[in-house]
């Protein structure tokens, strides 16, 4: 199934909750933010929220650092 990926076309496989896409991708769950189709999907809402075709799909990795 094409999904847009941080902007890019990409290939997954069918019936991925967003749990098990990140799951897929390799992606820590907790360290990222994840919006489809520009709306914020909470964490509590990963394991049943679907991916569809065509969603466009937005991980965002939090990064620590810098100074005090």
């Amino acid at each position: 199934m094409k999904i847009v990926l941080n902007g890019e076309k990409t290939d997954i496989p069918k019936s991925l909750s967003v749990s098990a896409l990140l799951l897929h991708l390799h992606v820590d769950p907790s360290r990222v933010a994840l919006e489809i189709n520009r709306q914020l999907i909470r964490k509590t809402s990963w394991e049943e929220t679907m991916i569809q075709p065509d969603d466009e799909i937005e991980i965002v990795h939090f990064v620590g650092g810098g100074r005090f």
